[in-house]
């Protein structure tokens, strides 16, 4: 393992099981992401990109294999030791932007500041500085449905930025958006990568992969290429 790899997979395994019957999914992975990287995972359905995505975010774990991240092996950790690790390690932005109607967008950002126990004062002060930094400072007090789609997004990864993760890891976070408003979001994951944060994106749209510096392909459970930009 690097000493700079802020993940470190090594022969991670994952099956499903139906009755006494293993599905194997995800069939040997070895990956290493380096802090600072800007990486996007493809592949078509079926491939294990999904699988591979939640066993990142610490949603799920292997069934096989080691899995390091920022130094700690997670691959053995019960859940409640990996929701510790996911709220502190991990900012996650989702293609459904998941934020609740009746709060404010600055109330939407602190909403991960609650549950890790931060003063009301500080709560504040920490969700407006992500939201300038995803160019929202002016919208703070309003509510989603006084904002577009694009800046529903920004305040979605806004709430991702606002526990300082080692990992930022959107799914698809262009599938509800216009094209246009796809390459406003995806140029402020751009700064954010090009301001020290690590980004993962998963996609199944090549112009939108285009925006990473490091393509990650695989297929029936295995990585079948890792191109990175010259």
């Amino acid at each position: 393992m690097s000493a700079e790899s802020i993940i470190h997979l090594e022969g991670i395994e994952k099956s499903y099981f139906m009755g006494n019957q293993a599905i194997p999914v995800l069939k040997g992975i070895n990956l290493d992401i380096y802090k600072n990287e800007y990486v996007a995972l493809m592949g078509p359905s079926g491939s294990g990109k999904s699988t591979l995505m939640n066993i990142l975010g610490c949603l799920d774990s292997p069934t096989g294999g080691k899995y390091i991240l920022n130094g700690k092996d997670v691959s053995k950790m019960l859940d409640d030791d990996l929701a510790e690790v996911r709220n502190t390690e991990i900012g996650f932005v989702f293609q459904q932007f998941n934020l609740l109607p009746r709060l404010s967008a600055a109330e939407n950002v602190a909403l991960p500041l609650i549950y890790a126990g931060v003063s009301k004062k500080l709560r504040l002060e920490r969700a407006l500085d992500a939201l300038d930094k995803v160019g929202l400072a002016d919208r703070s007090h309003h509510k989603s449905n006084e904002l577009s789609g694009g800046q529903i997004q920004r305040v979605a990864i806004a709430r991702a930025l606002v526990n300082n993760p080692s990992i930022l890891l959107a799914d698809e976070p262009t599938g509800n958006l216009d094209s246009k408003t796809s390459v406003e979001v995806m140029q402020i994951f751009g700064k954010l990568q090009a301001a020290g944060n690590t980004v993962i994106l998963v996609t199944h749209e090549e112009d939108i992969a285009a925006y990473a510096h490091r393509v990650v392909r695989l297929r029936d459970g295995l990585v079948e290429s890792d191109n990175t930009k010259p």
